[in-house]
């Protein structure tokens, strides 16, 4: 089951997970190790984070 906005939220969390991890493609399993897995730094993960956070807050309130 998929929500109304999936493919907008899908959209969003791959244009932060891109603008924070460099060099990521895209959030979808490719069921290959070099692809599916990342060494991330914790700040990296922690703006990622902060900045879901802050596009679920302004959805929320709108």
């Amino acid at each position: 089951m998929t929500r109304p906005n999936q493919t907008a939220t899908d959209t969003l969390l791959t244009d932060i997970a891109q603008r924070h991890f460099h060099g990521l493609e895209t959030l979808e399993t490719r069921n290959r190790d070099a692809l599916d897995f990342h060494d991330v730094a914790v700040w990296a993960i922690r703006h990622a984070l902060e900045e879901a956070y802050a596009a679920g807050l302004a959805a929320a309130t709108k």
